[in-house]
């Protein structure tokens, strides 16, 4: 994939202000998979002026210079590769403020919060759900009012207290009248959900409803299906469930729904998980 980056003329601010806005897009870029970038003459003398800011999202300094080959004007351009840096011990915290801070799809718009996710930082078991409703909205937080308190009670049958798991959404921002995510948002999410997997680094994932596991597993499966088998999703184990709210409205689920808890347990037993309260293995 190749992107044009000319920034002669495009932004009529600073130059310390356009470093800044070229950061955050080969960010961006680099999270949603991007290696390479077409760069005209004049964009290779910019990054060149700003090579300090440059390296901080590229692994090797070297691609912080002007690339070989390219001249200061004109139409020749050039290639540039950029690799994503590993990230330090502080992962966690910079995640959070990068998140909330999104303004990448038209979802942005209309937010009350971002709900980023709450819960044990390095928590061995991750729950992933849709989106943020009208209450997580309001509240900054997953999992919130009836729903929430039914998914607290099915942790607890299992043996988990809530602050003892890290709970997120695959969709950081609630859709307007909780209509069902669009593509594009889904892409431009993702990334995030992956970095949180990454940083949190849990031993299982269980996903809570159709949507959270067609999105992790990539298929267009029923619940029905994949309910019973144990998937992956960047190399970690994923059990599927009904959501919380599919279980307020459809009492006859509840039965099923424990059993996929059960299973949930075992797997993450069998994984290594800490015991709950204890330390992690």
């Amino acid at each position: 994939m190749r992107s044009s980056i000319d920034p002669k003329g495009c932004w009529p601010v600073s130059e310390e202000t356009r470093g800044e806005l070229l950061i955050r897009y080969l960010k961006q870029r680099i999270e949603l998979g991007q290696r390479e970038w077409y760069l005209d003459g004049g964009a290779a003398d910019f990054i060149a002026r700003i090579g300090a800011l440059v390296r901080e999202v590229s692994a090797s300094p070297a691609t912080a210079g002007p690339p070989t080959g390219t001249t200061g004007a004109g139409c020749e351009g050039t290639s540039v590769a950029i690799n994503a840096a590993p990230r330090s011990g502080n992962d966690f915290e910079a995640l959070r403020t990068e998140v909330l801070g999104c303004t990448r799809c038209r979802l942005a718009e209309a937010r009350m919060t971002v709900v980023f996710g709450e819960g044990d930082g390095e928590a061995d078991l991750l729950v992933v759900g849709e989106a943020p409703g009208y209450e997580e909205d309001l509240s900054g937080r997953p999992f919130v009012g009836p729903a929430g308190k039914l998914l607290d009670k099915m942790l607890a049958a299992i043996g988990f207290r809530r602050d003892e798991v890290f709970i997120c959404n695959v969709l950081k921002c609630r859709p307007p009248g909780n209509r069902d995510p669009l593509a594009d948002e889904i892409a431009a999410c993702r990334p995030y959900l992956r970095k949180q997997v990454e940083v949190i680094a849990p031993r299982v994932i269980c996903a809570f409803g159709r949507f959270a596991a067609q999105t992790l597993l990539a298929t267009d499966q029923s619940l029905t299906r994949l309910r019973g088998s144990t998937h992956e999703f960047m190399g970690v184990p994923v059990v599927v469930t009904y959501h919380p709210a599919a279980l307020l409205r459809n009492a006859e689920w509840k039965r099923p729904a424990w059993e996929d808890l059960k299973m949930l347990r075992r797997l993450y037993d069998d994984a290594g998980g800490r015991t709950p309260g204890g330390e992690r293995g």
